[in-house]
């Protein structure tokens, strides 16, 4: 992942935390394809991959697609999602609870909970990848130090 997507992903975890029309543009209620992949920089491919399983689901005139607010939320929702390291699936779960009619109380809960189960996940991953680079570093600092012991032996014959 470069640098561009991370912070493309952290801003896109802020949009989904501050509400679905974080950063939509005003007084636009429809958008076409191109709208949206120059907006998320997405290809037009990506987003017929989506439509294909059912995650949003653009309105047709001819064949032009046209992607309403909600599609253009659900859309920042999925990308925020999979560029924090969750799966289609489980975007999609917390995607089925937007129309639960609670306000969105109990999609907030279930994806607070998923965030911090991640967030676990992503700690002990951390920690793990710490404790292997440590190991690393003091392999490498013990052929660094033998092979100096080598040199220096072979200056002296």
């Amino acid at each position: 992942m470069t640098e561009m997507e991370i912070i493309d992903g952290i801003r896109l975890v802020s949009d989904l935390a501050a509400g679905a029309d974080a950063g939509a543009p005003r007084g636009r209620d429809v958008f076409t394809i191109r709208d949206l992949t120059k907006e998320f920089g997405v290809s037009a491919r990506t987003l017929r991959f989506y439509e294909e399983k059912g995650l949003v689901d653009p309105a047709r005139r001819g064949e032009q697609r046209l992607y309403t607010r909600r599609d253009r939320a659900l859309l920042a929702y999925l990308l925020a999602g999979k560029a924090v390291g969750f799966s289609l699936e489980e975007v999609r779960e917390m995607l089925d609870l937007y129309d639960v009619g609670d306000g969105q109380v109990t999609q907030l809960k279930v994806a607070l909970k998923k965030f911090d189960e991640r967030i676990e996940r992503l700690k002990r991953q951390k920690s793990e990848i710490d404790r292997v680079i440590a190991e690393l570093n003091r392999a490498s600092n013990g052929m660094r130090a033998r092979l100096a012991a080598r040199d220096a032996g072979a200056t002296k014959e």
